[in-house]
């Protein structure tokens, strides 16, 4: 049973770190501070809304299954 959590905890982090690099970039970076850019606070379109819900839910498995193998509540 823990070799399977291990399985799925491990897929889910490759596909969160495959998840958050397709994520476009939200500003300028450190160079953006300084500048009065109007796009710094756009809304996001339906397509990065819905990759940020896909996102956070595979964040929220990965921890989930992090706190599960490391407090050893499976055998």
């Amino acid at each position: 049973m823990v070799q399977i959590f291990s399985w799925l905890w491990v897929f889910s982090g490759v596909l969160l770190i495959l998840l958050v690099l397709l994520h476009s970039p939200k500003g300028d970076g450190m160079g953006g501070i300084a500048a009065s850019g109007s796009s710094m606070f756009n809304s996001a379109s339906s397509a990065e809304a819905s990759l940020n819900k896909i996102t956070w839910t595979f964040l929220s498995i990965f921890l989930t299954l992090a706190i599960i193998l490391s407090a050893g509540w499976i055998s």
